[in-house]
């Protein structure tokens, strides 16, 4: 793997849900395959045929923009005519048929399997939840107040954002 390569947790960062579906947005792959936008979204037009709604569907401005207010990810997908494509897993893996690079193949696995540990973790996180209520309905009130801690340390972390204002130089004269 090239050694530049982010590691998968970082790619989960890139993953979000729109349209109750995880997806990855196409400037993004574009990014981790090293291909312009443009260029990923040509080919992925030259093979519609491939890519059902399922697999790939145009964000709606106003899903985009609540995206973007959202997550914070004005800096990286500003200043676009169009919406972004979406990417779901299937879309992903249906990419590696359209872009053939060695980059390609090897972002592809690494995107595939941050999908996949997705899915693994919020299944797991599913299940803690589904225990917590059941322990907190065979217990009385006393203990609400642990059970909204726990809820608390469950919430995903925010997203980082991007520091803003001025940033010191570092002084190289010693």
């Amino acid at each position: 793997m090239d050694s530049e390569m982010l590691p998968a947790t970082d790619i989960e960062l890139l993953i979000h849900e729109v349209r109750g579906s995880r997806v990855i947005l196409d400037e993004d792959i574009a990014v981790l395959y090293e291909v312009e936008t443009r260029h990923l979204v040509q080919a992925v037009q030259r093979n519609q045929d491939r890519f059902p709604t399922d697999f790939m569907f145009r964000l709606t401005r106003e899903e985009f923009d609540e995206l973007r207010a959202n997550l914070g990810v004005v800096g990286q997908h500003g200043g676009r005519r169009k919406a972004p494509y979406a990417f779901t897993e299937h879309g992903v893996a249906m990419l590696s048929g359209v872009l053939r690079s060695e980059r390609a193949v090897q972002a592809n696995v690494l995107v595939i399997r941050a999908f996949v540990r997705m899915r693994t973790v919020i299944s797991a996180h599913r299940e803690l939840v589904a225990r917590i209520d059941e322990l907190e309905a065979r217990y009385d009130s006393q203990f609400s107040v642990v059970f909204e801690a726990i809820r608390q340390l469950m919430l995903p972390p925010a997203p980082p954002r991007n520091p803003i204002g001025f940033a010191p130089q570092e002084d190289f004269s010693a």
